[in-house]
């Protein structure tokens, strides 16, 4: 990893600025502090030391940055800075003064203490003012575009440090056409303050009452800029939401620093942002830690999980990125958009099957990759009822395609997406993604047995719950539900699910990636967000449909239409004969391996290539029932016996 700071131009430019100040402030403290005949006396001896002087003044300003921070974002550290180096410039005349010249030698001190305080002042006012100047003019300019006739006048909510990120932003353009009128804050310290010249109008519960203040006065209010403790509990989220809507106006959210990269993008607020619990806090550092300069594969990277691994690995600092996906407009979509961030990351995108196990073995060994994050699969639970070959196909071969791959190619670790599913399965996603499990689980345990000393590859499993607004999910067939009309549909009344973000789940996949990639090899395989207490699908209908503006069982009709084939009532997140074990991060729990031997394993993958390529499903269903015994088919169907619900 190279840490060294390039010296462009530019940087030699504000060297000598900033050289010709300590010129400027040593000469001029000289001439205000002495009569002009002991001036002109201590001249010659000045000229003499000056070459050496600048030599250690070159190496100072550089040790703290002041020749290589733009004065464009000149910060209170860059003034800290120049405060530092000029103390310690003036340390050095002092030993000059106090130490090589001394009284005894020119009989009075050189310089002398007023001299040198002069001197620091001087120093220090000389440095700050020429960027404070040239900051304040630069910052004129960007506020050219926030007065400009387009620019959409808003109403901010949220605690005054996470809105001060949004006012720099507008004010250095990365946020563009956006007005900020004032700022809403569930804090009742920041009532009454000012924050970067937008006053603090109120609280939360005031916005309808400050919007319509605000519309007599001047421009009306035309969007709401929700910051992240906007969306926390105190501060009413799902109120907010609805005045919005009520009154007309565009919603938006401030993601948070750790999602939004390094640029801050507005994003619309989606009604899954209000339906769960407070998010995980993620230890970002750790994750740029685990990816900066790194080469990562990602399997299925045009799919929703898939595609924001992707991205998530581009903004922790991956160095190149290789994405394999079978769907070539997928593929195309999620380069694109990368390409249109412009990461320091080589992005490639290439077009490939996991079943197809030449290929992926000639893609992985070109591009040798030190991390490789599996998240292609087959995930339908009722399409993979009805079509079970092609489950086996895909999450079985194609899973034992990428870690073979993967350790051909010499990765350091392979993380395989699996899902809560796969616990004493009773679909073919679960039973496919356990026998993938097993396979991971055993390859890990034979490296770490044969590894004879050396530091053996890593393949562990990170299981999902329901990710909201993934692919296929609840989510978004429900709100084109709503938009339609309704009804809205729900298997049956009981149905209970584990929910989570597709960000937390992506940043969870990388989390456990951290965690087996640590020097010591802890006995754990199988990952877990702990994703609090599980959600009834009919609650989460029913307030989807609130959030909507309407009202569940009048407005929108809520039918239930039974449980599907291979659906089962309530998710576990870890089977009984799996012990879990603290790894000490927080939210996250792991358990210990439980598989099979791999010579085991191996025989039942050929067999069932055999019972594959002869299309006998009954020979399939029994080798995976001999791997999967706790396997426990489909379960029964139960009539759905709806409530009395209010028409």
């Amino acid at each position: 990893m190279n840490l060294r700071r390039k010296f462009t131009l530019r940087n030699a430019l504000i060297a000598l600025h900033d050289l010709v100040a300590v010129v400027a402030a040593l000469f001029v403290s000289c001439y205000f502090r002495f009569e002009y005949s002991a001036f002109t006396a201590r001249l010659p001896l000045l000229i003499e030391v000056l070459p050496y002087f600048l030599a250690v003044a070159a190496i100072v300003l550089y040790v703290f940055h002041l020749t290589t921070a733009k004065w464009r974002f000149f910060s209170l550290l860059d003034a800290l800075n120049i405060v530092k180096a000029s103390t310690l410039l003036a340390l050095v005349i002092l030993v000059f003064d106090y130490v090589v010249i001394a009284p005894e030698f020119y009989g009075a001190f050189f310089l002398g203490k007023k001299t040198i305080i002069l001197y620091w002042l001087l120093q220090i006012l000389l440095l700050a003012a020429t960027r404070s100047t040239y900051r304040y003019f630069r910052y004129r300019r960007t506020l050219v575009h926030v007065k400009a006739d387009d620019a959409t006048p808003a109403i901010v909510v949220g605690r005054a440090a996470d809105a001060e990120i949004l006012f720099r932003s507008v004010e250095s353009g990365a946020v563009k056409q956006l007005r900020p009128v004032g700022l809403l804050s569930p804090s009742p310290a920041d009532i009454g303050q000012t924050i970067r010249g937008v006053s603090v109008l109120g609280g939360v519960d005031e916005l309808e009452e400050v919007i319509a203040d605000i519309a007599e006065r001047q421009e009306p209010i035309k969007r709401i800029i929700m910051t992240p403790s906007a969306f926390e509990p105190d501060a009413r989220p799902e109120a907010i939401l609805a005045h919005g809507r009520r009154l007309g106006l565009k919603v938006s959210r401030l993601p948070s620093l750790g999602e939004g990269g390094e640029i801050p993008r507005l994003t619309p607020v989606a009604v899954e942002d209000l339906l769960l619990r407070p998010s995980r806090t993620i230890d970002y550092e750790r994750l740029e830690g685990l990816i900066k300069n790194k080469s990562v594969v990602v399997t299925g990277g045009g799919g929703s999980i898939g595609s924001e691994i992707c991205k998530r690995v581009v903004t922790f600092g991956a160095s190149r990125l290789l994405i394999v996906e079978n769907s070539e407009p997928a593929l195309y979509a999620i380069v694109e958009e990368l390409a249109a961030s412009s990461r320091a990351a080589v992005v490639e995108g290439r077009v490939a099957d996991i079943r197809d196990r030449e290929r992926l073995m000639r893609l992985m060994n070109e591009f040798k990759p030190d991390i490789v994050f599996h998240a292609a699969a087959l995930k339908h639970v009722p399409i993979l009822e009805r079509d079970w070959d092609e489950g086996v196909k895909t999450n079985i071969f194609g899973s034992v395609n990428v870690a073979d791959a993967a350790l051909a190619s010499g990765a350091e670790s392979m993380v395989m997406i699996s899902t809560d599913k796969a616990i004493e399965p009773v679909s073919m996603l679960g039973l496919t993604k356990r026998f993938a499990e097993m396979y991971c689980q055993a390859l890990d345990r034979d490296l770490a047995v044969r590894a004879a000393g050396k530091v053996p590859m890593r393949l562990i499993s990170v299981r999902f719950g329901n990710v909201l607004a993934s692919n296929g999910s609840v989510v978004p067939k429900f709100k084109a539900q709503i938009e339609a009309g309704g009804p809205v549909t729900v298997t049956h009344p009981d149905m209970v699910r584990y929910f989570m973000t597709i960000r937390e789940a992506c940043d969870l996949v990388i989390t456990a990636a951290s965690h087996a990639a640590m020097p010591e090899r802890h006995d754990v395989s199988v990952y877990v967000l702990n994703m609090g207490q599980p959600v009834k699908i009919i609650d989460l209908a029913e307030r989807m449909i609130s959030l909507s503006g309407l009202q569940p069982h009048r407005d929108i009709e809520i039918v239930f239409t039974g449980v599907r084939p291979g659906e089962r009532m309530n998710e576990i997140l870890f089977a009984s004969e799996e012990p879990t074990i603290e790894i000490g991060l927080p939210g996250i729990l792991a358990a210990k391996p439980n598989e099979p031997p791999m010579e085991t394993i191996r025989e039942w993958i050929a067999v069932l290539k055999e019972a594959v390529a002869s299309d006998n499903k009954l020979a399939i269903r029994s080798i995976l029932k001999d791997a999967v015994p706790e396997f426990g088919g489909q379960p029964a169907q139960t009539s759905p016996l709806a409530p009395d619900m209010p028409r």
